[in-house]
């Protein structure tokens, strides 16, 4: 067990001051790692079923194997290692704008960094996701398209960490993103709202199977379930 609480890192960044800390939950005598924009709560390894939820029901529309797969945005790493944990990836590229982030887990910081490390099929990327899509630059090694794109950046479609993603929730941004993908290529995101019906309709304009996930996960502070969304669209294979 570490100690009470400890900041592990600490960087001033372009959005803001961007924290790492791990602390002990007494509640549940176990550590905890958390990140943390200036005062605002990004995220916790105590809260992780979605962020495994979002690999899992992605790539379980996706056929076939030696599959190719896109992150937008690393965090703690659960959505990589889930992926990862699927035997018939190839290849796992993780889009980070965030320097920190990436050193992080290059200096083993947190639970799954080994993981992510040690696998010769991830690829960990210093760039801005949304303008690394648009532009269709995925560096040295990365395929043409990809089987799918899982996307776990802002917290909702609508509640952004920064005003310049929003043209990406757009139908001429899920349009780039679509062009991005294989024939029966999934796109998958996170989102810590309800399903959003707007959202979900400017889906169905770009893909021909659409569905929105809800994630239940327990929640020891408020002493009840508590869920997060999952979206998943896929591509006509014709």
């Amino acid at each position: 067990m570490s100690a009470k609480l400890e900041e592990l890192d600490w960087r001033q960044t372009p959005m803001g001051e961007l924290s790492l800390r791990r602390r002990v939950e007494p509640s549940l005598q176990v550590d905890v790692y958390e990140v943390r924009l200036g005062d605002e709560f990004l995220m916790s390894s105590l809260f992780t079923v979605a962020e495994v939820e979002l690999a899992r029901l992605a790539l379980d529309r996706v056929s076939g194997d030696r599959l190719d797969v896109l992150v937008g945005g690393l965090g703690l790493g659960y959505t990589a290692q889930a992926a990862l944990g699927d035997g018939r990836v190839r290849r796992v590229q993780v889009v980070e704008a965030q320097p920190a982030v990436i050193d992080w887990h290059r200096r083993h910081l947190l639970p799954v960094s080994v993981d992510l490390t040690s696998d010769d099929r991830c690829v960990l990327v210093e760039d801005d996701f949304f303008a690394t899509l648009a532009a269709g630059r995925f560096g040295a090694g990365a395929p043409p398209t990809w089987h799918a794109i899982l996307v776990d950046i802002d917290h909702t479609p609508s509640h952004l960490l920064h005003p310049s993603h929003a043209a990406f929730y757009t139908p001429e941004g899920l349009t780039r993103l679509a062009e991005q993908l294989h024939p029966g290529g999934v796109f998958g995101l996170w989102s810590d709202d309800p399903p959003d019906d707007d959202f979900l309709s400017r889906l169905r304009e770009v893909f021909t199977d659409v569905a929105a996930h809800v994630v239940t996960f327990a929640n020891h502070y408020t002493d009840q379930p508590s869920t997060n969304t999952v979206y998943v669209a896929r591509l006509s294979s014709g």
